[in-house]
């Protein structure tokens, strides 16, 4: 699943209903070189959407102004748990997370996006 570049694309969150119906459609920011993942959500007030960090298996929040929802993906992108971090924390490292979605705090419950929830990334053509 490493053939994201830094750039936009869009999250798409599955049920964890048989057919994978779509459930929500969300804009998204993909940061998968050392400097883009580094940065993250540092000094933001805001994120229209998510960002994805990739690869990742561990989150801080400091130096953060908000507090966030990150959800740990194995590497079949299937969510392996979800977690609301206020400022200044530092994650638990997740054994088999490979990738790290960040929103802001509250947005994942409004999307379904919980332990056992699949979810597509779909980066924007260059």
């Amino acid at each position: 699943m490493g053939r994201w570049r830094d750039g936009r694309g869009e999250l798409t969150v599955r049920g964890e209903r048989d057919d994978g119906t779509p459930v929500v459609r969300v804009p998204l920011e993909i940061a998968t070189s050392y400097r883009a993942r580094t940065k993250g959500l540092l000094g933001r007030d805001s994120l229209d959407g998510a960002l994805l960090l990739s690869p990742a298996g561990s989150v801080h929040t400091f130096r953060m102004r908000m507090p966030i929802d990150v959800a740990y993906l194995d590497r079949r992108l299937r969510v392996v748990a979800v977690r609301t971090m206020p400022p200044g924390r530092l994650g638990l490292p997740r054994l088999r997370a490979r990738h790290v979605i960040e929103a802001e705090a509250g947005a994942m419950e409004g999307w379904g996006l919980r332990v056992g929830a699949h979810v597509s990334i779909e980066p924007d053509s260059p």
